[in-house]
């Protein structure tokens, strides 16, 4: 059985990538250095994939910045407002559309960013215009083809399938229809699976909305395109691959297509094998997706043989092709280095190369003699060794949290009061002018604060100096915010490493990594924790650095908590018990934290949930009982709070305009949400809607350098106020500020504080 992936982490070992793309950024490389460090680092993870088993490495995968970002560029999909010629784009039009550009003499904003399905990987959604022509201008798969093919590996070119390329994009014009620009799109297809089918003896065509609910009047031009497109290959073999859910309720859009290979995500859905197996036509390989691509535990290795016997009875050992279920993007690289992890907890783990192991292990095992090979039965004892302890342990289970989970009463999840009435108790207890002001929550993580961080993890700086350290930290950013005239403010988070594994790293049931980092986007990485047992909170977690920070000032200092939702999508997730048993467990932890800040005199605090909408399942009709369970868990956090304490939530970079009834039912006084690279387009769904309680919609994108100016900010919250109720209006950026330097935060904060007290003025005088 041929193995595979479907793709591998851009990061590196050791987030060599990242290092190249903020030196490239800074300057201190050039694109010849960036080049030829990417061209290593690519050369690296074949090797890596090729010695743990692989036959079909991929290409294509590999990006600097983002995998829909290269398609768009590689067909010239390029907003006229970045000034491109035509042609190929340059490296720094790439990163303009990625990041935005500001210099002396352009100001032009990014593209936007959402999230990818139900992932917390970032991707830069394409734009479509009327008349624009979509054809082949980019050379970078065609180059890291010709790269794979010299240094003699065998690969797969991987691409995002021209469906899921238009379904993920958006349309710039009103009205406009950019499936009319179909017919073009897959012109420019068919030429670049002629040009690979040179190069590569197999090509991947990548459509996960599959496992959506894609518009019915699709599925004829879908099976129509893929028939044309396996011919187009060549003498390259096409593969059709979905993942993230099953395609049961699709299967006439693949049913008989004279395909090379279908792919599928058997650990998302086991059941759909035997279905797809009979939809497919004689000469189609089945390619099985039975190692976990979204996840660190090891692989069932006897559930997933099961597996591959079903399948084989279907349609024959030889057709069967062994993979991840989806691209090991979402995992870290490799556990081998995790020396710190409890010996029995990481006897249950697999990251990225182990999982190329785990592949190789069930085609060896599936093979005609495979189990009585010594090295194969050794493996598998070991694999059926690691699932017993881990099913025996009592590590992961604690009565007590059991039992309060189901201690839980109704009334546990409603606030004292409406919120009518609770705004007029808000509003007399902290005294806020109209269109108040705020930021997310976090701000820059200087250098200074990560050294201090890495010396107080090695000993090398006393608790002591520490707590003196981040208490003046906390100080200066409580100064700065009270000199740029902040309404609300924030202590700045100067402690925290992220926003989840900072939490974690203070309940129980969760253990951490040192080198597993997943891209997020860009060159940002993040550190999930591993939620492996029964979540409670020995203690407060976030009390003494908040009200510290409240002792400095005489405005109302906001609490900064993360929700439940989002804890559980940013972890690595136990997969022994429903995820909304552990993420009702977090909510109960995280209650406890809200309770112990508003005894300390808080009197705002803000439940983050940007994860709310990414973790709902990939199909509508599962929406309605997953979003109830996730707004409970909200609930629960939020309603132990007292009617004069204003709750605030925040989400960012997911498409929340179809869940707004359910971001109402969370019953927030207050939402900051993501709204400026969509030009306040989401608040039109909260004012149909008629959003009951305040909003706070983002007026600049902090994941890019650029600093928007005054009266941009204020252009954007007028359009807002012509949706929103002033008096329910609020001025914030879109997400925090740790990620940024602060000669720019300083002026990016300095312009939305103007353009509040603007617009503020304005309002007074109606």
């Amino acid at each position: 059985m041929v193995t595979h992936l479907l793709g591998f982490p851009r990061m590196g070992r050791g987030r060599e990538l990242k290092a190249a793309l903020e030196a490239y950024w800074a300057g201190g490389i050039d694109a010849a250095a960036l080049g030829e460090r990417t061209a290593a680092l690519r050369l690296s993870h074949w090797t890596l994939a090729r010695e743990a088993g692989i036959d079909l490495v991929p290409v294509g995968d590999f990006s600097l910045y983002d995998h829909m970002l290269d398609m768009a560029c590689l067909l010239g999909a390029v907003p006229e407002r970045f000034g491109h010629a035509g042609g190929e784009a340059s490296l720094d039009t790439f990163f303009a559309m990625a990041r935005g550009v500001q210099d002396g003499t352009r100001d032009v904003a990014a593209m936007e960013m959402t999230k990818w399905f139900d992932t917390n990987y970032h991707y830069i959604v394409p734009e479509f215009t009327p008349g624009q022509r979509l054809a082949v201008v980019g050379s970078k798969i065609f180059d890291e083809a010709r790269q794979a093919a010299q240094a003699g590996f065998a690969a797969k070119a991987v691409l995002p399938g021209p469906f899921t390329f238009l379904m993920l994009g958006k349309s710039v014009s009103p009205g406009f229809d950019r499936f009319s620009l179909l017919p073009d799109l897959l012109e420019a297809y068919r030429d670049i699976l002629g040009r690979l089918g040179a190069l590569c003896p197999w090509i991947e065509l990548d459509e996960p909305i599959l496992a959506q609910d894609p518009p019915e009047a699709l599925a004829g031009p879908f099976k129509e395109a893929y028939g044309d497109l396996a011919r187009a290959a060549g003498p390259a073999k096409v593969m059709l691959a979905t993942y993230f859910g099953g395609i049961a309720h699709n299967l006439s859009w693949v049913e008989g297509l004279p395909l090379g290979a279908l792919h599928i995500d058997c650990v998302r859905d086991p059941t759909q094998i035997a279905l797809v197996a009979k939809a497919l036509s004689p000469e189609t390989a089945l390619s099985l997706g039975l190692v976990d691509g979204r996840n660190i535990w090891r692989v069932d290795a006897a559930a997933a043989l099961a597996r591959i016997e079903l399948a084989a009875d279907h349609v024959g050992a030889k057709r069967l092709m062994l993979a991840p279920s989806c691209s090991l993007l979402h995992c870290p690289v490799d556990l081998e280095a995790e020396s710190a992890l409890d010996p029995t907890i990481r006897s249950w783990m697999a990251f990225a190369v182990q999982k190329c192991r785990e592949v190789r292990l069930l085609a060896d095992a599936a093979a005609p003699g495979g189990p009585e090979r010594s090295e194969v039965a050794a493996a598998l004892a070991a694999n059926r060794a690691a699932w017993e302890s881990r099913r025996e342990s009592g590590v992961a289970t604690d009565a007590a949290v059991r039992h309060r989970v189901e201690a839980i009463t109704v009334d546990m999840f409603h606030r004292p009061a409406p919120y009518k009435e609770r705004a007029g108790l808000q509003a007399a207890a902290l005294s806020l002018p109209p269109v108040p002001t705020t930021t997310i929550g976090s701000f820059p993580q200087t250098p200074e604060i990560r050294q201090a961080r890495r010396r107080a993890k090695t000993g090398e700086m006393d608790a002591a100096a520490y707590e003196t350290f981040l208490k003046e930290t906390i100080a200066d950013v409580v100064a700065r915010q009270e000199a740029l005239g902040l309404d609300v403010l924030v202590h700045g988070e100067p402690e925290r490493n992220d926003m989840v594994e900072y939490f974690g790293e203070r309940l129980a049931g969760f253990c951490f990594t040192k080198n597993g980092w997943v891209q997020s986007y860009g060159a940002r990485c993040v550190k999930p924790p591993v939620i492996y047992g029964d979540v409670s909170r020995p203690g407060p977690m976030t009390v003494d650095w908040s009200t510290y920070a409240a002792s400095l000032t005489k405005k109302p200092m906001k609490g900064m908590l993360t929700g439940p939702a989002t804890i559980l999508c940013w972890s690595f997730v136990r997969d022994d018990q429903p995820r909304e048993t552990t993420r009702r467990q977090i909510a109960l932890a995280m209650r406890d934290e809200v309770a112990d800040l508003e005894r300390a005199g808080l009197r705002v605090i803000q439940i983050d949930e940007p994860a709310l909408r990414e973790g709902l399942p990939l199909r509508r009709k599962d929406w309605e009982m997953a979003l109830a369970l996730a707004v409970d868990d909200f609930r629960l956090t939020a309603a132990v709070a007292k009617p004069e304490t204003q709750i605030h939530t925040h989400m960012c970079y997911a498409e929340f305009n179809d869940i707004v009834p359910s971001i109402a039912a969370m019953d927030a006084d207050v939402i900051s949400i993501e709204a400026s690279r969509s030009r306040m387009e989401l608040l039109t769904a909260f004012a149909d809607f008629q959003y009951p309680n305040e909003i706070g919609p983002g007026l600049y994108d902090i994941h890019s350098p650029r600093v928007p100016s005054v009266e941009e900010m204020e252009a954007l919250l007028k359009r807002a106020a012509e949706v929103i109720p002033p008096e329910r209006l609020w001025a914030n950026p879109d997400c925090g500020l740790k990620t940024r330097a602060w000669p720019e935060v300083s002026a990016a904060l300095a312009n939305m504080v103007e353009a509040a007290r603007r617009v503020r003025a304005v309002l007074l005088k109606r």
